[in-house]
């Protein structure tokens, strides 16, 4: 029941009046806790590779992630996403890269773990597309893709990054009934505390455009992800996908892009008392930074977007932006 007054003898500005007094009323607080880095990946020695369509983002070769790590470990910032910008002579239909022990994912969970331990999480992406030569997440056979056949590969994926010391899987490829599957072999390898983030709500939006280019997937996809991907029209079919999700294992559930989607994370978060968390993705952050690198918005536009997550229910937002807003935010 909302309670409402009348003017004179009711002043809404009057805990707007002062800071402290705003911030003794503050709904809403964002801070370093509720941030996810991404990191892009690259083969290679000593390299550190700009990124066109992503400014003032980096691919990282193994041997100089610790210029970004130690930024984030410093900042307290929980957790990373690691993403790999796969060579297109490993690349094949079948996306058999994904599943070689000493990958460029495999090798970086190691070296992240063994100089780090556990004062950062680490989060591994599990799909085919950064290692498929068609582009997708899954497998191609005559212009559809093979849900079951690929969730046996994703399964095997999965157990693989484990096994090099991720803490926590997130399978962002939406095929049907990949959570239990996955989770059924994790438990089944003594792996119980591993967890799952699940793209359980993932739009087949224009927004990732500049993540495909940074992952080295925008041309070579055949088609689009539409089959597989949800309708950007619709939100009531994100209960039924997390509900599902929920149900054969997820701890956490990603909804994915953000900013567009903000009335999707208030009705799943409402219906399911589950982290979810939100993914402000590539073409979010290159509007928000050419925006600001134009003058045509402020900094502060990136604290005060971010919070619209928080405010729409998101428990931690995966965002590009982590390391640069960290110390404002501390």
């Amino acid at each position: 029941m909302i309670i409402t007054g009348k003017y004179p003898n009711l002043r809404l500005r009057r805990n707007r009046n002062s800071d402290w007094s705003r911030r003794l009323v503050r709904e809403n607080t964002l801070s370093v806790n509720d941030l996810i880095l991404p990191i892009f990946l690259i083969e290679g020695k000593n390299k550190r590779q700009s990124i066109k369509s992503m400014p003032n983002v980096y691919r990282y070769s193994i041997d100089r992630l610790s210029e970004i790590l130690d930024k984030a470990v410093s900042n307290k910032i929980p957790m990373v996403a690691l993403f790999p910008y796969t060579n297109s002579s490993i690349k094949n239909n079948q996306g058999t890269e994904s599943l070689n022990e000493d990958n460029l994912v495999c090798r970086a969970i190691k070296y992240i773990k063994k100089k780090y331990k556990n004062s950062i999480g680490v989060m591994c992406d599990v799909a085919l597309d950064p290692y498929t030569s068609h582009g997708h997440d899954g497998l191609l056979y005559k212009g559809n893709i093979l849900n079951d056949e690929t969730v046996k590969i994703l399964v095997q994926q999965s157990l693989i990054q484990a096994q090099m010391g991720c803490d926590v899987i997130s399978p962002s490829d939406m095929m049907d009934g990949r959570i239990g599957e996955i989770r059924k072999n994790l438990d089944k390898n003594n792996f119980k505390n591993v967890q799952i983030i699940s793209y359980a709500v993932k739009y087949a939006s224009s927004f990732y455009g500049p993540f495909r280019n940074a992952v080295g997937s925008k041309s070579l996809l055949k088609g689009d992800k539409k089959t597989y991907q949800m309708d950007y029209s619709n939100s009531l079919e994100s209960l039924r996908e997390v509900a599902l999700d929920v149900k054969e294992g997820a701890d956490m559930v990603m909804v994915k892009p953000g900013m567009p989607y903000l009335d999707v994370i208030k009705m799943v978060k409402d219906n399911f008392k589950i982290p979810v968390l939100a993914y402000q993705v590539s073409g979010e952050y290159s509007l928000i930074y050419n925006g600001i690198n134009k003058g045509i918005i402020d900094k502060s536009t990136i604290i005060e977007i971010l919070t619209s997550f928080k405010r729409a229910g998101a428990n931690a937002v995966v965002t590009y932006f982590a390391n640069q807003i960290a110390k404002d935010l501390k």
